[in-house]
């Protein structure tokens, strides 16, 4: 049955927020896209980039990598330009009782 682990209170992600939760070696990335809170393995499948300091387009829910410009839908994990072409892992997110809540293998 997978895990799931608290992340923050949702009024402390507000939309265009971005924050890093680490669980068990395993780097995840939660983003508020335009009120709509995501979560994907936070590192770039090109060069393991960290997302979480990329820049987030809350219009596309979209994130760039920081070190070589790929771009990853937020809501497939999937690489949207180059050089990047392998997905990432995305992880089901949820919000009970006002706290953010990722699901976790």
């Amino acid at each position: 049955m997978p895990e799931t682990i608290d992340i923050c209170p949702i009024d402390e992600l507000p939309p265009g927020g971005m924050r890093l939760a680490t669980h068990d070696g395993l780097e995840i990335g939660v983003f508020n896209c335009a009120g709509e809170v995501l979560a994907i393995e936070d590192r770039c499948s090109h060069d393991d980039g960290p997302l979480v300091e990329g820049e987030l387009d809350q219009e596309t829910c979209s994130v760039e990598c920081p070190r070589h410009g790929s771009r990853f839908d937020l809501h497939t994990g999937r690489p949207l330009t180059l050089p990047a072409y392998q997905p990432v892992d995305t992880f089901p997110v949820s919000v009970e009782e006002g706290i953010i809540r990722v699901e976790v293998d």
